[in-house]
């Protein structure tokens, strides 16, 4: 069994609760309050601004040009594309960026980046793998689901554009070789390298579904 395979079976519960939680399936129905995803996307906006040094820095570590190269593109991709879907989606409630960039972050999405910042700025090339490929892999996982569970949710007038970004080929694809990295990477590893590395891949895909959750109730600093 692949070790991706193992991570996989290790997750399947706090996924298969991610996609049952109502701003999941709010974005699948169409129901969603809007200001409850606003908040998510100024969130989540601020969260890839850390998210992308990531890709930085596994471009650092990485062990040839073609790593490096792939690294870069998934920069670029986050900084050009994904980025841009928010700050898309921010112009038509009236956010500039500069309003986006200077959202200051929840104590739950602060932990969470600075979890696998630490990771990547301390750990092994497959270490920030493990500790970033949660938030990719159960962003293409959920965006399926939407997409086969609610027939025409893709062209919903709000949250159709996100399903369609990240349920698209192109996203896959970037998924797909970081998972197929992780692999190739912990082949041969020790038993107690492997625990290190699924403990980074659960930590921060329970950091997923607490962003979720954070978003969706609206938890902030306390006042």
């Amino acid at each position: 069994m692949k070790f991706s395979e193992t991570l996989y079976e290790k997750v399947r519960e706090i996924w298969e609760k991610t996609h049952q939680h109502p701003f999941v399936t709010g974005l699948g129905t169409g129901e969603l309050p809007v200001e409850v995803f606003v908040h998510y996307m100024k969130q989540d906006y601020v969260f890839l601004i850390d998210y992308s040094k990531l890709f930085a820095l596994g471009s650092v570590k990485a062990k040839d040009v073609n790593m490096m190269k792939a690294f870069a593109k998934l920069l670029h991709e986050t900084l050009n594309a994904e980025m841009e879907l928010h700050r898309s989606y921010a112009s038509k409630f009236g956010i500039t960026c500069k309003e986006l960039e200077e959202t200051k972050p929840t104590p739950i999405n602060l932990a969470y980046t600075r979890y696998m910042l630490n990771v990547a700025q301390t750990g092994s090339l497959e270490e920030i793998i493990a500790a970033l490929l949660p938030c990719m892999w159960s962003y293409r996982e959920i965006s399926s689901m939407l997409a086969v569970k609610y027939p025409g949710s893709s062209n919903h007038l709000l949250y159709g554009d996100w399903i369609t970004m990240y349920s698209s080929i192109e996203f896959d694809a970037l998924t797909t070789w970081l998972i197929d990295m992780l692999d190739t990477l912990a082949e041969g590893k020790s038993e107690r390298d492997l625990a290190v590395l699924e403990e980074h891949f659960l930590t921060t895909a329970r950091f997923e579904y607490m962003f979720w959750d954070m978003v969706y109730d609206g938890g902030d600093w306390p006042v």
